[in-house]
Formats: structure tokens, C-alpha cells, sequence
């Protein structure tokens, strides 16, 4: 069931979200060659309690860390550990934040270092594929719409889509009604409406789309070893527009 939030919902959202891309931002400021992501992660929590919120992923189904932290062929949900980051790899983070009983959901993939021609694109074009996916976020759309932008920005560039996980619903659960594949038909789906609340999560492959779990039960990989990008924004669909809630201000 998709749920339609109030206005006073939505702005308790803001708020989540709003620490979710603060502690972001402070993150990418530490990141460099030689920094581990369990000092990410560490750092992370810490910045959480200062600002009085909880963390939405430690002890989400048994999870031990706030942070997501995926590096290189990793697609999404890996584990923080102390391996060192290398110059050229590239960082996939994922900040989920729970304050007043409502969730707030954000990450980026950013460089260490400086990378290569190919990671630098992929980067370019993950990001490109959340804001065109945005740009059909709006009320008498429909939900596939966002999907297929996202779908289309990436396939013409070369890239795949992940299809196995998806963006989502998000409030007074991390993960709520309605699913946001980052592929689909346009002008098909359920109609978007001021109060629905949605997390735009575009992974992008520089091989096919296929992924895989590894033992650890967490962590998704590309099936052939090659890079892969995770951007996400938590917004609003209102009567003016997207009103992106992931900002620092």
C-alpha cells in the first residue's frame, strides 16, 4: 500500500534526510588513499548520535554498522572493514538515518584518488540517471516513468542497470510501497501523487547487469567483476514538483 504523507510527515522526513546528507558530506571530506571504511563507519556513528538521530541500517535484520560502504565491483551493501582504500578505487556510501520514528535514506559513489577514464564516466552517468530520474518525479506521472528515464540515460551510454534491487517507498519505514526499478515502460505504473515519498536509487554496471551475494550474506558484487555506481535521493512528489529532502540545506 502506497502511503500519501501530510505536509507535518513530510517535514519530519526532511529532517532525517537532512542529517542523512549532512553526515554525508563530512564522509566525503575524510575520504582518501589509505583511509578504511571501518574509520568511515566509526566516524558515521559518531556524527549520528551528535545529532540526535539513530542510525536506520545498524541493527536493521542484524546488520552491525551505519554505514554501506562498496568498493569498486561492489554493487551495494557492503560491509565497512579495514582494508585500506586505494588511489583509483571508487566508494559506493549509503546513509540511512531514523529520528522521530521517520527515515531518511542518501548515498553517493565518490572517487579515491584519482581514477580512470571509465570510472570517472560511469560516475558521471549514475549521477546524470538519478536526476533524469528526478525530472519526471512529478504528480500525474507515472511511476515508470522515473524507471525508464533512468533506464534510458544509462543503456545510452553503455552502462546496465542493476534489476534485482530497486529503489523504494520511504517513512515511517526504511522500506515502504511503492518499488522504483531503475528500468521499466513509461506511462505505465501507479500515478505519482503529491505525499508519496520515494527513495531514486539508480545502480549502474559497466558490464551486464547480472550481481551476486557474497558469503558474508550482505554484500552484492557484479557478476563479472567490473565496476558498478549507486546514487540515491529520498524526495517528496508534491504539487510543484520533486522536493528533494537529502540536502544539507
Amino acid at each position: 500500500m502506497i502511503i500519501l504523507r501530510s505536509h507535518e510527515e513530510i517535514e519530519k522526513l526532511r529532517k532525517s534526510n537532512r542529517i542523512a546528507a549532512m553526515v554525508m558530506n563530512k564522509l566525503k571530506e575524510a575520504i582518501q588513499p589509505g583511509t578504511t571504511t571501518l574509520e568511515l563507519d566509526e566516524m558515521a556513528g559518531k556524527l549520528v548520535f551528535e545529532m540526535g538521530s539513530d542510525s536506520a541500517f545498524k541493527g536493521y535484520k542484524g546488520y552491525k554498522h551505519t554505514l554501506c560502504t562498496s568498493v569498486n565491483e561492489q554493487v551495494v551493501h557492503g560491509i565497512p572493514n579495514s582494508r585500506k582504500l586505494q588511489d583509483g578505487d571508487i566508494l559506493s556510501i549509503d546513509v540511512g538515518i531514523k529520528m522521530d520514528g521517520y527515515y531518511g535514506d542518501h548515498a553517493v559513489t565518490v572517487p579515491v584518488g584519482r581514477v580512470g577514464d571509465e570510472a570517472k564516466r560511469l560516475l558521471k552517468f549514475c549521477e546524470e540517471a538519478l536526476w533524469k530520474g528526478i525530472e519526471k518525479a512529478y504528480a500525474g506521472n507515472r511511476l515508470f516513468d522515473i524507471s525508464n528515464a533512468i533506464q534510458m540515460h544509462a543503456e545510452s551510454a553503455g552502462f546496465s542497470v542493476v534489476r534485482v534491487y530497486v529503489g523504494h517507498g520511504i517513512g515511517t519505514k526504511l522500506h515502504e510501497d511503492p518499488q522504483v526499478p531503475n528500468f521499466g515502460e513509461s506511462g505505465t505504473g501507479p500515478e505519482l501523487k503529491p505525499g508519496m515519498v520515494i527513495a531514486i536509487e539508480p545502480m549502474l554496471n559497466v558490464g551486464n547487469s547480472d550481481v551476486k551475494v557474497l558469503n558474508d550474506a550482505w554484500t552484492v558484487v557484479t557478476a563479472d567483476g567490473n565496476l558498478s555506481a549507486h546514487f540515491e535521493h529520498s524526495l517528496a512528489i508534491s504539487e510543484s514538483g520533486p522536493d528533494i529532502l537529502s540536502v544539507a540545506a
